[in-house]
Order: C-alpha cells, then structure tokens, then sequence
C-alpha cells in the first residue's frame, strides 16, 4: 500500500500537520487546526472560483457581524473577506487578460449597475464624510463583483441555479431552528422575537427580509415537474420552515413583501395586460388623492401597537398615531427628505445618513426611540436613503436597476423554451419583487446576508436571458471568468 508515491505523500503531509498541530496546542495556540482549511480556499482562489462563491453563499447566512460603531467599521466573518479576496483575483485576472464576456457588458442590467456605482464613486469624492463614503463604496464593489459580474458567469452551468438558492436556505435553516428554539424559551412573545435571531441577524426585520426573499423560491420549486418528487417534496418542506419562520419573525414590512409578491405573480403567470395593472395604479393613486382626508383621518385613529396577535400585528401595520417603530420610520423618512432638500444633486455621500441626520430631526417628528448618536439604523428605506446621501440620481440609480431586472426576468420567463429556465426566471423575479417592496421601508444592502442573495439572483436573471433562455435542452459548463466563449449558448 505504502509504494503508492501519492499515498506516502499523504501519510507524510498529515503526519506533519498533527506533529505541528500538537506543538502549537502545547504552546496554547488553538488556531493550527485552521491551516487545511485555509490551504484548500487558497487553492480554490487559483482553482476552483466557482465552489469558492458557492462557498461564500453557503456560510453567508451563518456569519457573524463585528462592528465598532465609534469607527463607524464593520465587518461579516467570515464571508467578506472571502468576497475580498474574489473581488481582488477578478481586478487581476481583468487587467492581465481584459477577455470578459461582452454580452454581459452590454446588458441593459450590467450598464444600470455601472451607472450606480459610477455614481456612488462621483458622492464619494464630493461626500462630507470621504473615509466613510469610500468605506461604503468598496463594500458595495465585493458585493457586486463576486455575486453579480463572476454570478452571471457562474450561471453559465444551469445547475449552479439550483445549487445557490439550496445552498443558501441550508444554512438558514439553521439560523431558522436556532431563533425558533431561542425564541420558543420565551414563549414566542412578540417583544423577544425581535432580537432572539442575535448573533446571525441585528433584528427581526434584517431577518424576516431574507425570509421573505426565499418563500417565492420554494414555493415554485414545489411546482418544477423537471425534477423528482422527492425533490419538490423538500421543496415543500422548506416553504413550511420558511413560512412557520416568517410568521413568528413578527416582521410586518415582511409580510406585505410577501403579499405583494403574490399579487406579481397573479399578474405575471396569468397574463394580465400591463395597461390595466397601470391603469389600476392610476385609480388608486387618484383616489388617496380625492380621499386622502378621509384615509389619514382613519390612519390616525388606528391605536393597535404590535402585538403577538396576528390580527392586530397586521392592523398595527398602518398605525401612524402611537406605534413608536412607524413613527421612527416617519422622522427618519422626514429628516432624509430635509437632507436632500439642501443637497439635491450630489447628497451628503454614500453612508453618511446615520451621522448626519440628527440636526435634521424636528422635535415634534421625534419618538421616544429617537436617538442622536447614528446607532440605531439609517433611513429605512432602500430610496430615500440614497436620495439623502446620493441625490436624485441616486434614487434614479435604484430605480433603474429594479426595472430593468424585472422587465428582464418577465421577459425570460414568457420567452424561454425550457420549462425549468422560465421556473428559475419567475421564482427569481418574485423574490426580488419581495426585496423592493421591503426596500420601501428597510434597507440592507450594506449587509452581506441581503446582497450575496439579492445581486446573486440579478446575476441569475442576466445569465438565463444571455445564455439559457433560447435553449430548448439548457447546457452546463464551467466557469471561466475571463474567457469568452467561441459559441453563444443562447443560439444553441
């Protein structure tokens, strides 16, 4: 057995680790046991980048946040430092080969992207706050770069849909069983369900937003007849962990996200003409606006605060008159609008709205939750944050980029000639459409736990409309970052 020179390598090489081990434990340093996982991600950097992200999506839901609030750092481990690191070999191998697929370029997506964070970069320089403009700058490009510019070429192989989206619930049932168990020790109550997802989520809304984001995906995997039944009945089984979580998450933004996702996909799988659902917008904005007395005047009478009722939680959701969260809401919106109105074009800067916007606050406006110290969140909302810190076309930027990924993922979905690739189009598009409703009232996309799955699944929607949406049978391959293919797989 032993003249197998492989073999003996083996023996050797680990008898040499737990020799090395073994000192290094005498010595009182824990940490020796970490070198063969740091050995296999660095061979995965030069050799394997698209297990490595796949990686990255399965550990994301577990990471842990260090934060300093005085530095105004944070930091996910040990997710972004991988994403560092993707984003660093990505810069490398684009200045040396400079071979990167041009119909991923020339996306009306992928120019959207550019637009923003060419954007992001100009508030940067002129932010009043520069170290924290940059700091938030460069989070967003390891976000964007690994999960949206490699994630499209990750796409390429069909399977790696199906892959990131179990990968990432794995995890988070997990995060699910641990929060249940912790929050179940204090019999469910409404007020500890806010925090008992502590060290993995910051609160309940952070997490009930991930929920919300993944019941679309299963609940349409349950009906992807390409697969087994074994399959669709994990599926199922992951929908009921996913919606059993998201109803004790007690987060009402959540909620509504879902709810109107549902409504999208009405729209979508039944076919309902676009200047009807436009035409119906139009009449319900034109009757707030002839009954907008009458609508706050019952807005204002609603008293119900959360609650660990389901029925008053949900009425609680319109509570404008003493639900101290949706008033926070209101002075932060109140403050970012009085922001913008003094710098319209180019904002305050990427980041800067916690530090800033306490002079803007009116005494009337605040909540017995206000605070002045920047540490208890930002504008909440995906918007009117921008619109603060980045100026009007930092609204734009958000906007744009929302459009045309959903227009993308509607129009793959009715164009596809696979049945699996217009199930992967549609589930991805309604789980976004949960983010964007969310974003009216949260923001997490400074968070790894919201944009690894929010970039990653605008990545999918490119990927299936460049390379898998006119394949009648949908093709796999491997992931070559820089390398263009000498045939279009959407021509196959």
């Amino acid at each position: 057995m032993l003249a197998n020179p492989k073999l003996r390598w083996f023996y050797l090489l680990s008898g040499l680790f737990i020799l090395l081990n073994s000192l290094l434990i005498v010595k009182e340093f824990y940490w020796g046991i970490a070198i063969p996982v740091a050995i296999i991600i660095a061979l995965m950097y030069l050799f394997w980048l698209d297990k490595l992200l796949l990686f990255i999506v399965l550990v994301t839901p577990l990471a842990i946040n260090f934060a300093d609030s005085e530095l105004g750092f944070g930091i996910s481990l040990p997710s972004e430092p991988l994403m560092v690191g993707v984003m660093i070999i990505f810069i490398l191998k684009t200045i040396f080969n400079s071979n990167y697929d041009r119909r991923i370029l020339s996306h009306p997506v992928t120019i959207a992207i550019f637009f923003s964070l060419a954007w992001m970069l100009i508030t940067s320089i002129t932010s009043e706050l520069p170290m924290v403009s940059f700091k938030s700058f460069a989070a967003r490009l390891w976000f964007v770069i690994p999960f949206y510019f490699l994630g499209v070429l990750l796409f390429r192989d069909i399977k790696n849909v199906s892959r990131f989206k179990w990968l990432y619930m794995a995890s988070l049932a997990v995060v699910i069983i641990y929060t249940t168990i912790h929050h179940s020790s204090f019999g469910f109550a409404e007020r500890q369900g806010h925090w008992v997802m502590k060290p993995f989520y910051n609160d309940h809304t952070a997490y009930g937003a991930i929920l919300a984001f993944f019941v679309p995906v299963f609940a349409g995997f349950m009906f992807n007849r390409e697969r087994s039944r074994t399959y669709r009945m994990y599926a199922l089984l992951a929908s009921v962990i996913l919606l059993m979580a998201l109803y004790l998450s007690y987060s009402r933004a959540a909620w509504v996200s879902v709810a109107g996702s549902v409504v999208v996909a009405v729209f979508v799988v039944y076919k309902i003409k676009f200047r009807w659902i436009l035409g119906a917008l139009v009449i319900l904005i034109a009757s707030f606006y002839m009954f907008k007395s009458e609508i706050l005047y019952v807005l204002e009478k609603n008293k119900q605060d959360s609650s660990a009722n389901f029925i008053e939680h949900v009425k609680s959701i319109y509570n404008i008159s003493s639900d101290a969260s949706n008033l926070e809401r209101i002075n932060r919106w109140q403050s970012a609008f009085r922001m913008f109105e003094e710098r319209p074009v180019l904002g305050w800067g990427p980041g800067t709205y916690q530090f800033i916007y306490a002079p803007f606050q009116r005494s009337k406006e605040r909540t017995i939750i206000s605070t002045n110290a920047g540490d208890l969140g930002n504008a909440h909302s995906e918007y009117i944050g921008p619109l603060s810190e980045q100026g009007v076309f930092g609204l734009v930027s958000i906007f744009w980029i929302g459009i045309v990924v959903i227009i993308t993922g509607i129009r793959v979905y009715k164009n596809a000639v696979n049945r699996e690739v217009r199930l992967y189009s549609l589930v991805s598009v309604l789980a976004l459409v949960t983010y964007f409703i969310h974003g009216f009232l949260n923001n997490f996309l400074d968070t790894d736990k919201a944009s690894v799955p929010f970039w990653g699944f605008i990545a999918m929607i490119v990927a299936l409309d460049i390379f898998h949406k006119d394949s009648k049978f949908v093709k796999t391959g491997s992931m070559h970052a820089l390398k263009e293919p000498e045939e279009n797989p959407a021509q196959e």
